[in-house]
């Protein structure tokens, strides 16, 4: 007995997890498929609108090109997203700290929101030149502020009873924010975080397409520049791909770092 329910355990989170994937393989599959016949039977040129096979039989042959250009994407991505979470995470715990601050930096970060970053990308060009400084800073814009919002609304979100219950036994401020309102935070952080995460690899992308001397991006510019549409179509798979596995690795460290929060979420989806 004991044997059949720590096998149910263990095969349950690999169920749940091919289930959840079932559907959209499912619907990518499909347009795929779809595609292929479409532009199979229309006769459409491959410079307007290649065929899913010709796009992957293209890009394997310029692999290693498009791993060559891969690697400054991710290096950017990450650098600029850390530069991200740690501005974030500096407001965010500033503002909890301090009501005035609250009043002062969250219309300004709601006004932050207003700037194009398609007019600041090139003058982070022409200020800083195409090395991945401006990259770094252009992610860094466009990432902080929903992690910013994520982490201040967990952080009001906090359980009052258990402040209150704190405050009783005489902790100070630093100490509850360490053992009740940073936990309460960490569920709606994680969701911004998958937030975040897409929005970086996107932002790279943009940066370097403004311009760069590698990357992803500027891969593409080059490529569609020489009307190579199955070889830009190649690169916008490979940055979806990366963004996907960004994004399904928020949800291994949310389970790692806070457990009994994909717990609850199992249980309340039943």
């Amino acid at each position: 007995m004991k044997n059949s329910i720590t096998v149910k355990r263990a095969t349950a989170p690999r169920t749940t997890a091919l289930s959840a994937l079932a559907p959209p393989a499912a619907i990518l599959t499909a347009l795929v498929i779809t595609w292929q016949v479409a532009v199979t039977a229309g006769g459409v040129q491959p410079a307007i609108l290649p065929s899913p096979q010709r796009i992957l039989q293209q890009g394997w042959e310029a692999r290693t090109t498009i791993w060559d250009n891969t690697l400054p994407t991710l290096q950017e991505t990450f650098l600029g997203f850390a530069v991200s979470l740690t501005v974030a995470w500096t407001l965010a715990i500033l503002i909890d700290f301090s009501p005035w601050l609250r009043r002062a930096l969250v219309p300004l970060l709601v006004a932050s929101q207003a700037i194009p970053i398609i007019a600041i990308a090139p003058l982070m060009i022409i200020w800083f030149g195409f090395g991945m400084l401006p990259k770094v800073i252009v992610i860094a814009l466009v990432t902080f502020f929903p992690v910013t919002v994520g982490l201040i609304d967990g952080f009001n979100r906090t359980d009052r009873d258990a402040i209150n219950l704190l405050r009783s036994m005489g902790a100070n401020r630093w100490k509850q924010f360490v053992y009740v309102r940073l936990p309460s935070a960490l569920p709606s952080f994680f969701t911004a975080l998958r937030i975040g995460i897409a929005y970086a690899v996107t932002g790279a992308i943009f940066a370097e397409y403004v311009g760069a001397e590698r990357g992803l991006g500027i891969y593409m510019a080059v490529m569609k520049n020489s009307f190579r549409t199955d070889l830009v179509l190649a690169a916008v798979a490979v940055t979806a791909f990366v963004s996907v596995c960004l994004f399904l690795l928020t949800y291994v460290a949310e389970r790692a770092i806070i457990p009994w929060h994909s717990k609850e979420r199992r249980s309340w989806h039943g």
